[in-house]
């Protein structure tokens, strides 16, 4: 812990599991030791690498204010994990009752006789944590390594069965939706089908209609000729005698 006379800075040093293309956060946290309004601000050697959420704020009397510093996802790692980034926190006592929208870049400035408290803070990278092994701890613990596993298996068993549930029951009634509408497919074809071959059926019959109407004509024609005919033999007979 960093102690000065106004604030009190806890870790001293800003870590960062560094992972590349990833944001990564560290926290501080600052505490007032004294019975005044502190005032601080947050510079950094690099601004553009961090965010930092509030770089300026109001630490109460008696009180703790959490300070986020946020590196932005990096493309490469620097040689041997080293960083030279530095933070300086400078903290000024103010007026009683002051907020956020009262402090001022003035306040800072040691040069205009303020009495400006500073503490320098270095960035370190540390390796991300790994998970740990289930068999591993398994072992430690006396047990056999099978039973670990068997032990985890069930863990996740259970907390995964719910979602398994929801997965089944999501997949069912899209299978059944399918079968019904391969169903619903195929006795639309055979209805189109069988509607086809009504219309084709009525289409020869309304042929078969029409010839046999011709058929019908043509046949009493030929007998009205044939009447005729026999008439004029009868009459020529008839004449003769």
């Amino acid at each position: 812990m960093s102690t000065g006379e106004l604030l009190s800075i806890e870790p001293q040093e800003l870590e960062f599991p560094f992972e590349l293309r990833k944001q990564i956060s560290s926290s501080l946290q600052l505490s007032n030791k004294t019975d005044n309004y502190v005032a601080f601000k947050v510079k950094t050697t690099n601004p553009k690498k961090y965010c930092v959420r509030p770089n300026t704020g109001i630490v109460l009397p008696r009180s703790t204010c959490d300070v986020i510093v946020t590196m932005q996802a990096q493309k490469e790692a620097p040689p041997d994990m080293q960083c030279k980034d530095k933070f300086l926190l400078q903290s000024v006592v103010t007026g009683a009752g002051a907020t956020v929208k009262d402090i001022t870049p003035e306040m800072f400035n040691k040069e205009s006789g303020h009495n400006v408290e500073e503490s320098k803070l270095r960035v370190v990278y540390v390796a991300p944590p790994r998970p740990p092994s289930p068999v591993r701890e398994g072992s430690e613990e006396g047990s056999s390594p099978r039973a670990s596993v068997s032990d985890n298996g069930n863990l996740n068993a259970s907390e995964f069965t719910p979602a398994s549930r929801a997965h089944v029951e999501r997949h069912e009634p899209q299978d059944n939706s399918s079968e019904a509408r391969t169903l619903i497919s195929k006795l639309t074809e055979e209805k189109n089908s069988t509607v086809q071959q009504n219309n084709k059926l009525l289409q020869e019959l309304e042929l078969l209609r029409r010839e046999a109407n011709k058929s019908r004509g043509g046949i009493s024609l030929i007998y009205m000729l044939l009447v005729g005919l026999v008439g004029i033999v009868l009459g020529y007979l008839l004449k003769k005698t």
